[in-house]
């Protein structure tokens, strides 16, 4: 049985068709994905994002278990600031790619992705006990609703009915807040690429009001509340990654783009191997790849060249703001230089596409489409 949102009956008020997705059964839509979607870029959106985790890290070497852990040097991230990074294993590929926030106590809040919580906590606290190290991860996932309000008119909406100040929280700023009067975690964070902002709110049935309230106050903004399917196709157009398919098989921040996260100035769990296949340099890497003929790209689909499997798709789907497939690969390194033409195999034919620079859809493209 799968679990559900504590706003599942909310979902269901408002039209939702649902899919199980990581063990919980989420809104899929509510209109359709396009719709949702473009209304995203243009406007205004709320999720409910209740299937992704929460871990909290107390304890004076909290900091140390975490650049211990992970990519980023966690010292460097002063209070009311976060970072995205991702935790390895010994052989440098990625347990979970997750976010972390410094809170004004002290404290650590973890995001790690759907389905991911108790393997991230199990990980941590090992760490810390063989490292002899005062700090523990806790998962409090079942104790709070996340709720993410994204797009270009977010701030202008949850401005009115916040008490801190968000005009100049930077992006992955966070900060203990009221909103409707209800105390939450907000965030500068989002998986949308747009400005947006996140709220992590306990108990979890204090989140009704606010959602009720986000979508009343929204009216005038044209929000509307976005399912699972149109984030998705968000992150996508942005090259953001989704753990279940682009880490599938043990993948390193190497191989999935990541190196710009690494901070290589402290000493991690994996930094070893990493710098080993650095030196080699002749591993797969996630490329970005743009559908020239019709055809929709799907995760594992091979990606091919004068007939020789070079590649193949971690996620693929039909860009909205394109109106046209994409997909992200793993390519073998010869093979991707932008603006080079490949072959995509969907089911009975093979369709061309074209090596590009991430992202699909830029910044300001709601701006150049009004």
């Amino acid at each position: 049985m799968p679990l559900r949102s504590p706003l599942h009956e909310i979902h269901i008020e408002l039209g939702a068709k649902f899919t199980v997705f990581a063990g919980y059964e989420m809104p899929l839509q509510y209109t359709s994905i396009r719709d949702e979607h473009l209304n995203v870029r243009k406007n205004v959106g709320l999720f409910d994002v209740s299937h992704m985790g929460n871990v909290i890290i107390e304890g004076e070497d909290a900091a140390r278990l975490l650049s211990l852990a992970t990519l980023e040097d966690a010292n460097r991230i002063e209070k009311n600031k976060g970072q995205y990074t991702a935790i390895l294993r010994e052989d440098g590929t990625i347990i979970d790619d997750i976010i972390f926030l410094h809170l004004p106590d002290e404290k650590y809040a973890l995001i790690p992705n759907a389905g991911r919580s108790e393997v991230v906590t199990n990980w941590l606290n090992d760490v810390a006990e063989k490292n002899n190290l005062d700090a523990k991860a806790e998962d409090v996932s079942r104790e709070y609703v996340i709720l993410a309000i994204q797009g270009p008119k977010s701030r202008d909406l949850l401005r009115k009915i916040i008490d801190v100040d968000i005009e100049n929280m930077p992006l992955f700023g966070c900060d203990y807040a009221k909103v409707s009067g209800v105390d939450s975690i907000v965030s500068r964070t989002g998986y949308t690429g747009e400005l947006g902002f996140e709220l992590q709110i306990t108990p979890p049935e204090n989140a009704k009001k606010v959602f009720h309230d986000i979508l009343d106050v929204g009216k005038e903004f044209n929000i509307k509340p976005i399912g699972l399917g149109a984030r998705d196709t968000l992150r996508l157009e942005k090259c953001f990654l989704l753990a279940g398919n682009e880490f599938e098989g043990g993948r390193t921040p190497l191989e999935a783009g990541l190196s710009w996260a690494i901070n290589w100035d402290h000493d991690f769990i994996g930094k070893d191997a990493l710098l080993k296949q650095k030196e080699k340099g002749n591993y797969e890497r996630l490329t970005c790849l743009e559908c020239i003929d019709k055809g929709i790209p799907r995760h594992g689909y091979a990606v091919e060249k004068n007939g020789k499997i070079v590649g193949r798709v971690s996620s693929g789907n039909i860009s909205p703001c394109l109106n046209k497939g994409i997909a992200l690969a793993y390519v073998k390194p010869e093979y991707r230089e932008v603006g080079s033409i490949l072959e995509i195999s969907v089911r009975d034919k093979k369709i061309r596409a074209k090596v590009v620079k991430p992202p699909f859809v830029s910044k300001d493209w709601a701006k150049e489409n009004s």
